[in-house]
């Protein structure tokens, strides 16, 4: 089974706990191209089988999340599972007028954001959260991420929430982000909620739950896994020959008037996988046989 799935994960799973669950159901290998917080849910593209190896093309998508932001309070972890640290006033003039949306419109661009302190990002080969659950001191660099935009959705006065969409770059932290926008807005603030809606083409209307997975592999249904070349269809495609193919998949690079990318190999006008071209030579990458 080879191919990508798209899960609609839900809260209180980790990525890593998906990942079990769904490599028990299939009984092949199963990656993914990037973690979602235990509390988050949204959709979270899994690699199966040989698509694992194609893992390097998908981690640098960007993202789309739809976000609630909580005013008042903070906590030691920036989401509703740490312990609150400040209490602070929410001014009345956020839910004036267009006052957040101006806020939220400073955030868009390209920035330095400091991650949480809650987070897997290691620091002399040691995550965050370690120094953090240890109460060990430790400094964060800032990390370049890009905010795209941000859509002001909905303003609770009543319950001092912001619902807001962010499209943003790769290493972008939403619960940093939440913080800052707080700390903007004159108050302090942490991420109530989080729903991922996009990964790089991949969107949450095409996402399934676990159960429902079970429930299609149970009826033998495929359909909802995307296939390599689905994934790589707008790359260009080169065929071979049986002589270019049997120097091709014995590792020989073979000369080709093409511009360094990746393209789609196929034999006979079957699909075979992958290949890259640097320097007018075409190598061999992905194979499936």
């Amino acid at each position: 089974m080879n191919g990508i799935l798209l899960i609609n994960k839900e809260k209180n799973f980790t990525s890593h706990d998906v990942v079990s669950i769904v490599k028990k159901i299939t009984k092949s290998k199963v990656g993914h191209t990037g973690t979602l917080d235990p509390n988050a849910t949204g959709v979270l593209p899994l690699l199966l089988g040989e698509a694992t190896k194609i893992s390097k093309y998908l981690i640098n998508h960007d993202k789309e999340y739809r976000v609630i932001l909580q005013l008042g309070e903070k906590t030691t972890t920036a989401d509703p599972e740490g312990k609150i640290l400040e209490k602070r006033a929410v001014p009345d003039k956020i839910f004036e007028n267009n006052y957040a949306q101006n806020i939220l419109n400073k955030f868009i661009g390209k920035q330095e954001q400091i991650p949480p302190i809650y987070s897997a990002i290691k620091v002399d080969g040691k995550k965050l959260y370690d120094y953090a659950r240890h109460g060990q001191k430790v400094e964060i660099e800032p990390r370049k991420i890009e905010i795209y935009s941000i859509e002001l959705l909905k303003l609770d006065k009543e319950l001092k929430q912001i619902h807001f969409n962010v499209s943003c770059s790769k290493g972008t932290y939403i619960r940093s982000l939440c913080e800052d926008i707080a700390e903007k807005l004159d108050t302090v603030g942490y991420m109530k909620e989080l729903q991922r809606t996009k990964v790089g083409m991949f969107l949450i209307e095409n996402a399934i739950t676990i159960e429902e997975f079970k429930k299609r592999i149970e009826n033998n249904d495929l359909s909802n896994i995307i296939s390599i070349e689905q994934i790589f269809e707008l790359k260009d495609r080169i065929d071979l020959n049986n002589k270019l193919f049997n120097k091709y998949i014995n590792g020989v690079q073979i000369k080709q008037d093409c511009n360094d990318d990746v393209y789609r190999i196929y034999l006979n006008d079957q699909f075979i996988g992958l290949g890259t071209v640097k320097d007018k030579k075409l190598k061999r990458d992905l194979v499936l046989l």
